[in-house]
């Protein structure tokens, strides 16, 4: 079954080529395209995309708070692009609740990779700038002293932070860890309850200020 893609960019040419890259064959199927964010959640109730891929600098309504509407409306999960470096921008599209974040210009497998994953229910932050992108979110956010320790969780609930902090799908942590994939589902809410955090974006920072993962800018994902 094809992933259902809606793509929201001001710049008709960044859309040429996304639609060039998500194309059918590679199991792709873009069923809507918005030049801003004004109408992303209308569209998102029309349309019904399994992920939103969004541009994070656009006039009008940004990236960011078009991200916000669609998680506030419980929509899709969103996987930001962006050609710019903007730590504090990327840091505030994950406060909105992004899955995740690219840099446009990375190689095509690397973005049919990161909509998938995000589509699934990963996250999938760019290594090129995750450690400093991570620094700038957790400047907004209360600090991890401030919250729960992870004594709070179980070893196996551990695992789980660990393996979401990889950017695994939930079936690809029920495969890791060789459980049923409603378990895992299970475990990652008993996660997020226990330590405070509402979305897999907040696991991921979590995960990297414990020390259960870092950054490795040679990797696809992090390690």
């Amino acid at each position: 079954m094809s992933i259902r893609v809606l793509l929201v960019d001001d710049q008709e040419l960044i859309r040429a080529g996304l639609r060039g890259i998500l194309r059918p064959r590679f199991g792709f199927d873009i069923v809507a395209e918005l030049g801003d964010g004004t109408s992303v959640v209308s569209a998102v109730a029309e349309h019904a995309p399994d992920v939103v891929v969004m541009d994070i600098r656009m006039p009008g309504v940004s990236g960011v708070e078009a991200t916000r509407r669609v998680r506030a409306a419980e929509g899709p999960p969103v996987l930001v692009l962006t050609t710019f470096e903007d730590d504090e921008v990327l840091a505030g599209a994950l406060r909105a609740g992004a899955a995740g974040f690219l840099l446009k210009g990375v190689p095509a497998a690397d973005l049919q990779r990161a909509v998938k994953t995000v589509a699934e229910g990963g996250s999938w932050l760019d290594p090129a700038v995750t450690g400093r992108v991570l620094s700038a979110y957790r400047d907004g956010a209360p600090s991890p002293e401030a919250g729960p320790a992870l004594d709070v969780l179980t070893p196996r609930e551990r695992e789980v932070l660990a393996l979401i902090g990889e950017g695994l799908t939930n079936a690809e942590i029920a495969a890791r860890l060789v459980l049923g994939e409603g378990t895992v589902k299970s475990h990652v809410s008993r996660v997020f309850s226990k330590l405070g955090v509402r979305d897999r974006a907040g696991a991921v920072v979590l995960a990297f200020d414990h020390g259960l993962v870092k950054p490795s800018p040679g990797r696809d994902r992090w390690a």
